[in-house]
């Protein structure tokens, strides 16, 4: 990731692919970090630092203004989106947004591009670690948050944009894919794999596929179901499978 602020765009501009980013920064300006977004911090309250390094304010409890400043602009970017669609993201108006200067977003994210799949992902809420007692309650915690995200409207809306844009973006979606959607597919796979083999789960199932059967369920219930899910969804979904899976089920 670039460190400081003197970075040519890439080849992206104005409407062009979200690889790169849309504005120039020539240098690094003191005042880039200590913006409205930092004045209002300090003035609730919060700590800043002169270029110096000597404390302008009391430091009190709170988030640090370096993770204010991130979520401030995560959030622009996610309001952007909504509002705009991916063409519509451009650094001036995010940071007009967040209350940070240009640089900020250089500093953090190499291109537009990342910045969007940092968005994107910031939509989707933590998984819980697996404890590795029981299969099933681990599936049915991690499910659980998935069909929440699928149940969200805002997360809905963004992740048809997403994926919408396959066909013009094909790398940004690729990417957000690596980045995103597999690691949390493979907390559910390993949670299988462990089932298998403290023999919960039958030895020769197949764990791609239980995966996906489990994954997809709760996320197309929500695409095609606006309502929220009804209580007990995610327990039947992972029981209904589990009768197919679980160990002294015929192969």
């Amino acid at each position: 990731m670039a460190q400081n602020a003197r970075v040519a765009p890439a080849s992206a501009s104005r409407g062009g692919p979200p690889g790169g980013w849309d504005c120039d920064v020539e240098e690094d300006q003191p005042g880039d970090d200590a913006t409205a977004l930092d004045d209002a911090a300090t003035a609730s309250g919060g700590d800043a630092t002169a270029p110096d390094g000597r404390d302008t304010a009391a430091r009190r409890p709170g988030r640090p203004r370096s993770e204010r400043a991130e979520q401030a602009i995560l959030q622009a970017t996610i309001d952007a989106i909504g509002e705009r669609g991916i063409d519509g993201v451009h650094c001036e108006d995010v940071a007009a947004r967040a209350g940070v200067g240009k640089a900020t977003l250089y500093r953090r994210w190499p291109g537009k591009e990342d910045l969007l799949i940092a968005a994107f992902a910031a939509m989707r809420r933590p998984l819980p670690r697996p404890r590795g007692e029981s299969a099933r309650e681990d599936l049915i915690a991690l499910l659980t948050v998935v069909a929440a995200d699928a149940d969200d409207p805002r997360y809905a809306q963004q992740y048809a944009l997403l994926h919408g844009a396959g066909e013009r973006y094909p790398r940004l979606v690729a990417r957000y894919k690596e980045r995103v959607v597999e690691p949390r597919r493979d907390l559910v796979r390993a949670v299988l794999r462990h089932g298998i083999e403290t023999g919960e789960l039958r030895e020769d199932t197949d764990v791609e596929v239980a995966m996906l059967l489990l994954s997809g369920a709760v996320m197309a219930r929500g695409k095609h179901d606006s309502s929220p899910a009804a209580p007990g969804f995610v327990e039947r979904a992972v029981d209904e499978l589990l009768r197919g899976i679980a160990a002294g089920q015929p192969g």
